[in-house]
């Protein structure tokens, strides 16, 4: 994530910010420019509020009143005005849903528009609710923005890890696939790497919730639902290289560095400065920044009592898959809007 400072009285605001804590002053981001704007009254240049500022808390801007934002414009489906709780978790989901999209801009990654790509979130507390990926729609189930119920979930899934911003990351992924991975070539390094995607889904499905991941998981998977099958794959690695690409450039933003332990007992030394060019490198170079930052995080979690900031290791194989990712991410952003 880029940072940003209110452009009235230069204090530090966040992405989420509609106001300046400090000055007071209304604030505005313009995905156009990714830039968070300072405001006099709810417009500025031409521009105007999302129409869902009050349902959604959102800060993006559109150029017609009463319109809504290149995010809000993606959800087709959300609970319905009586729904308080239901809409409580909707402005929870919509957030993280801001948050991965000005990602997806930044990238310059293809199809993030309505008719292409489309969020259904729906609360389970009224229906039952899968979340997934058909066809360009994302179906969310909101009871994920429940803390208290999505740690539940992750405890007894064994997962590491569980948030929102994930499960967002992840149905994109199967999304993305498809639009990236182009031609027979690129193909078949995908399925040489992720495994033949056309084994059937069903089977792969029950079979994992029967048996469980294989024991030796973490030597060629980035965690144990991505042996599931190679979709599932494909969309947990995707997932996980996009948080180490907003990581990274969260890093950068802030000036974050890391310079080593003072005891140093290997030869090599615990070193890394994140730049915002990251994604232009190659992952090798991304990585070798990557990890130092996570061994100091973790670390510092650990100050607090609190678990692992990144609980993951990456193995050799999955080293790879993420570098297949992270050419097909580089050459979709290349492509010129007109082409897409």
């Amino acid at each position: 994530m880029l940072s940003f400072a209110c452009g009235h009285c230069g204090q530090l605001v966040f992405f989420e910010n509609t106001v300046c804590l400090n000055c007071s002053t209304k604030l505005g981001f313009v995905p156009e420019r990714l830039e968070l704007l300072a405001l006099e009254g709810e417009s500025a240049e031409g521009l105007y509020r999302c129409a869902n500022l009050g349902l959604a808390s959102c800060n993006w801007m559109v150029t017609e009143p009463g319109r809504m934002c290149r995010s809000c414009e993606l959800t087709r489906t959300r609970p319905n005005d009586a729904d308080g709780a239901g809409l409580i978790a909707f402005a929870s989901a919509e957030a993280a849903k801001r948050r991965v999209v000005m990602q997806l801009l930044d990238l310059s990654l293809p199809g993030v528009a309505p008719g292409r790509l489309g969020f259904d979130l729906l609360s389970s507390e009224h229906q039952r609710v899968a979340t997934g990926h058909a066809d360009g729609i994302i179906t969310i189930d909101l009871a994920e923005s429940d803390d208290a119920r999505r740690e539940a979930r992750r405890a007894q899934l064994g997962e590491p890890y569980r948030t929102m911003l994930g499960h967002l990351r992840h149905e994109l992924g199967h999304y993305f696939q498809p639009l990236i991975v182009n031609g027979d070539t690129e193909w078949e390094a995908c399925r040489e790497l992720f495994g033949d995607d056309r084994a059937d889904y069903s089977q792969s499905l029950e079979r994992h919730y029967a048996d469980g991941p294989p024991a030796d998981w973490p030597q060629r998977h980035v965690s144990a639902y991505a042996t599931m099958h190679p979709w599932e794959d494909w969309a947990e690695t995707f997932a996980h290289y996009l948080h180490i690409r907003d990581t990274l450039q969260t890093a950068a933003e802030y000036g974050v560095t890391v310079r080593g332990p003072r005891a140093v007992t290997l030869d090599r030394s615990l070193k890394a400065t994140p730049q915002p060019e990251a994604g232009d490198r190659g992952l090798a170079e991304v990585l070798d920044t990557w990890l130092p930052l996570t061994y100091a995080l973790n670390a510092v979690n650990r100050s607090m009592g609190l678990d692992d900031l990144y609980p993951f290791t990456l193995a050799a194989p999955v080293i790879n898959k993420l570098e297949f990712v992270h050419q097909r991410v580089r050459e979709a952003s290349a492509v010129p809007l007109l082409d897409r």
